[in-house]
């Protein structure tokens, strides 16, 4: 004890950590703030800290954190010196390792975070400290915004001719480019920008670009909500004088049928902080210049038109004569809602090289990418200065070889569809990528080019949101590996800054391709930050009635077609699943209100607890299903989890009454459409999977609707008869309903409609449909990933202790299956499912996490036989057996890893 002299005596307790003890067995890694690592700007003023835990040394089975501490500082010193001046939490009794609230003193904007954690094992030992991890502050307070928004319109180009027809452009203006010489006058401390460019930006300091994100900022309802990002660039300036460059794209900000449509337009805010304390700030005003840069034209649906000659070396730095250069009209806020973008930034994150090169026709060439992407290629090329290669991308081709853009064009008449131009400036190789569109594509024609091209003439540039890998499934069946590959390939592709149809046609965020994509991301990618930033524009967007539309961010047209819901109900089902898998209430607290509104909407359009509006099983391969059957299954579906998400929170009388509905309206889908012989309303795959995967068939009806079910495929020579939404359902329903055989079957048919089918017509993505592939990048239809995840692998969450607290382990074998390998990062590490069947015996390695526990299903007829580790299973560390299930062994287990065998004989 201590005594302290401050406002009088006061004891103090000193409260003693033990040191750390060798050999502890867990430790905390890969830290996260808001889901995101080290992320600079957040505007959240009680931030959600995160970490994975990873066994250090031996791995013990049982291991778990029984507690941490977390220190946050303002310096890197006072860290290094174990001194949390902005929270030290102290020792906290909790296994918890996700969602932990911030809970030090009141963080001001600018502010810098620096913290580590350290965690105590299942016997007291404490862990090292883990590295430390950053976030910093953006600006909380909007009376702290110095800047204005500025917009410059260049004077637009001539008519241009190509071919000796004018190019139907609706209008060319060239993208403007922004500049601003200012003076560091003394040493830096830190430097900070704070930028928004409608509708794309590239920020550039003294000569060189800023950061690596592309596309950016994320698409929002721009008349509503705009996001900044924030840089560090202290680095990058120096004592004297500096310059800031600014590019800005057209993007989304200029489309047709918007109402926010506009001139690209700039925000920047750059705060110096000295060394000796003092501040200053640069900020986007009538004293900043403007000028029409090299590019002559971009749109996001359209392409790029870049003219190298035009280029002015030295723009973008320090002593650049701009005299001539105009100033830029200073113009009222797109919004008023000006948020931080807490959301992984879009990258380039691979290049791909061709695998072919043709020339169908003279001075045609055509590079094969191999592979459906999103992006955009890099083109190498040497020439006279003002020869024009035009590049042309499509993902499918005309029969004589060209590409074929005609499928995927049908909505852009204003300008060349996903067609870049590039002009030479002449001299040597010439290097160049566009800045600010993107295109969905596997070949690209490329014409104008000087001399003959080689296969290093071109890559493929890949581009999505910079989410990391979060699973991985394999299994000894090529055909569904490579459904998997084409499902990851699609997601990615669809998820440039916020989830998407297409990449090409429409690029927009539709609402019910979200919701059946969402599951099998929550498996494959780390993307909490990416949903939570699109449910935000949910949010904006739900009118005060609790309507909802279709497509977020959202045209006006939304309201009044698309929606319904089956669409809709992405704003309940996407956090459900984030809560989940990852376990975190937040989102729920958040949305909470603006849930219960949609569901009362949706109650007050229902005619006898139906609901008969907004799209059905969109795309079927072949049979119809009444949209009221779909409809009124997400009401119900809705009604439930808005009662869950209410016991969550306590609103006990809220949960009681979303009960009450729910019941009500299963009691009224079931008068409706399920007759006594099993029969759901015609019949249709889609109604009666939809009867069991929806929890509208009692027990004692089940066996019946099953059976039709099977009749169905069986009549349709065992493939599916669905569209988008009968995907979701028919799988799962026939996997937990005793016909997982049937599901198998289906899922491996490599005849028209089936998965199989698109992959040998050489698709490398998903289809828009069942047929020719209206769009061949399409992700509706990847939730089978899911399936793979939860029914061959077997992981599973359960919902009694989400965020994979405890784990449901239950592999599937099936078919011509004899090896499943599959992994998922949990909220607590890293999950493992690996099996394979040898000799008569079923194989299994699991890992589960520290902290997590699991219930695992051993498939055998022959509990007695199950072995772990070489010994009986019962006889083996931490293996308890629960009881005995159809066709498995039950068993619970607590952390660790275990190598499981049994009999196996395939039914």
């Amino acid at each position: 004890m201590r005594w302290s002299g401050l406002g009088g005596l006061v004891l103090i307790l000193e409260f003693f950590i033990p040191s750390v003890a060798a050999g502890s067995g867990v430790a905390a890694e890969d830290l996260r703030c808001e889901y995101l690592t080290n992320p600079e700007g957040i505007d959240v003023a009680l931030p959600r800290l995160s970490w994975s835990l990873r066994p250090t040394g031996a791995v013990r089975r049982g291991e778990r954190q029984t507690a941490y501490q977390i220190l946050v500082a303002g310096e890197p010193s006072s860290l290094n010196d174990d001194r949390g001046d902005l929270w030290d939490s102290g020792k906290v009794a909790s296994d918890r390792c996700y969602g932990i609230v911030y809970g030090g003193k009141t963080l001001l904007s600018y502010q810098r975070c620096f913290w580590k954690v350290r965690v105590w094992d299942r016997d007291g030992r404490v862990s090292p400290w883990s590295e430390p991890a950053r976030w910093s502050m953006g600006v909380l307070d909007p009376g702290q915004w110095r800047g204005k928004w500025l917009r410059y319109v260049p004077p637009a180009d001539p008519e241009e001719k190509a071919d000796g027809q004018i190019i139907p452009w609706e209008k060319k203006t060239p993208s403007p480019v922004f500049r601003k010489e200012f003076d560091v006058r003394k040493p830096l401390k830190r430097a900070t920008v704070f930028i928004c460019g409608l509708g794309f930006y590239e920020l550039r300091i003294n000569g060189k670009k800023v950061g690596d994100r592309v596309l950016d900022p994320i698409f929002t309802r721009y008349d509503q909500r705009v996001l900044y990002a924030t840089y560090e660039v202290g680095n990058r300036l120096v004592e004297g004088r500096n310059a800031l460059g600014v590019l800005l794209g057209r993007g989304f900000y200029d489309v047709p049928r918007s109402t926010w449509r506009s001139d690209p337009t700039l925000f920047c805010q750059l705060r110096l902080e000295y060394a000796d304390g003092a501040t200053e700030t640069v900020a986007t005003d009538a004293t900043w210049r403007a000028a029409a840069g090299p590019i002559r034209h971009d749109g996001v649906f359209l392409g790029e038109d870049y003219d190298a000659r035009r280029e002015m070396p030295g723009w973008d730095a320090a002593h650049f004569g701009d005299s001539a250069w105009a100033e830029p009209e200073v113009v009222p806020p797109p919004a008023k809602k000006f948020s931080a973008e807490m959301a992984p930034p879009i990258r380039v994150m691979q290049t791909l090289k061709p695998v072919g090169l043709t020339e169908p026709k003279p001075g045609v060439f055509v590079f094969d990418l191999g592979q459906n992407m999103v992006g955009w290629a890099q083109l190498k090329v040497t020439g006279p200065a003002g020869t024009r290669v035009v590049m042309r991308f499509g993902e499918r081709l005309h029969p004589d070889g060209t590409v074929d853009q005609e499928k995927i064009a049908m909505y852009v008449k204003y300008g060349p569809f996903q067609t870049d131009f590039y002009t030479l400036k002449g001299g040597d190789e010439e290097v160049w990528e566009p800045r600010f569109t993107y295109h969905g594509f596997r070949w690209v024609e490329v014409t104008g080019f000087p001399g003959r091209p080689t296969l290093d003439s071109l890559c493929g540039r890949v581009v999505h949101t910079a989410f990391t890998p979060a699973g991985a499934f394999e299994c000894s069946n090529a055909l569904l590996n490579k459904i998997q590959q084409s499902a990851l390939w699609s997601y990615r592709g669809n998820f440039v800054g916020l989830p998407t149809d297409c990449p090409h046609r429409e690029k927009s965020g539709w609402t019910g391709d979200a919701h059946l994509a969402a599951e099998q991301a929550m498996f494959n990618f780390e993307n909490v930050a990416g949903y939570e930033t699109w449910l935000t524009g949910l949010r904006d967007e739900q009118r005060p009635g609790g309507e909802l539309p279709c497509i977020i961010p959202a045209y006006d047209w939304c309201y009044g077609w698309g929606n319904g819901p089956a669409w809709d109900s992405a704003y309940i089902l996407v956090p459900w699943y984030l809560y989940l898998y990852r376990g975190d209430v937040r989102v729920l607290e958040t949305h909470y209100d603006n849930l219960k509104r949609y569901v009362d909407y949706l109650q007050r359009r229902s005619k006898n607890d139906l609901v008969d509006f907004g799209l059905g099983d969109w795309v079927p391969a072949k049979t119809e299903t009444p949209v009221a059957i779909t409809s009124t299954g997400y009401f119900y579906c809705d009604a439930r989890l808005v009662s869950r998400f209410a016991t969550i929170l306590g609103r006990d009388a809220d949960a009681k009454h979303y009960a009450a509905l729910a019941e009500k309206i299963r009691r009224a889908w079931r008068e409706k459409y399920i007759h006594n012989d099993g029969t759901v309303n015609g019949g249709s795959q889609t109604a009666q999977s939809c009867a069991l995967f929806q929890g509208f068939a009692a027990p004692d009806e089940r066996d019946a609707i099953v059976n039709k079910l099977a009749k169905n495929v069986e009549e349709h020579a065992f493939h599916l008869d669905t569209g988008i939404l009968g995907a979701k359902y028919l799988f799962r329903a026939l996997s937990d309903n005793g016909r997982h055989d049937l599901a198998y079957r289906i899922a491996v048919q490599t005849t028209p409609p089936s998965y199989g089918s698109w992959i040998e017509r050489g698709a490398t993505t998903l289809w828009e449909d069942w047929g020719d592939g209206l769009s061949r990048n399409h992700v509706a239809f990847s939730d089978i990933s899911a399936w793979f995840y939860q029914y061959l692998a077997g992981i599973n969450a359960d919902p009694e202790q989400p965020g994979f607290k405890h784990i449901i382990l239950r592999p599937r074998p099936v078919g011509d299956l004899t090896f499943v390998k599959a992994w998922h990062r949990s909220p607590y590490g890293k999950i493992e499912s690996d099996w394979r069947i040898e000799n008569g015996r079923f194989h299994w390695h699991v890992t589960v996490p520290p902290s997590a526990s699991a219930t695992v299903f051993i498939p055998t007829s022959d509990g007695s036989a199950v072995l772990e580790g070489g010994r009986p299973a019962v006889q083996s560390e931490g293996v308890r057996f629960l009881r005995p299930a159809p066709g498995a062994a039950v068993y619970e287990i607590p952390s660790g890893t275990y190598d499981f065998s049994a009999p196996y004989a395939p039914k």
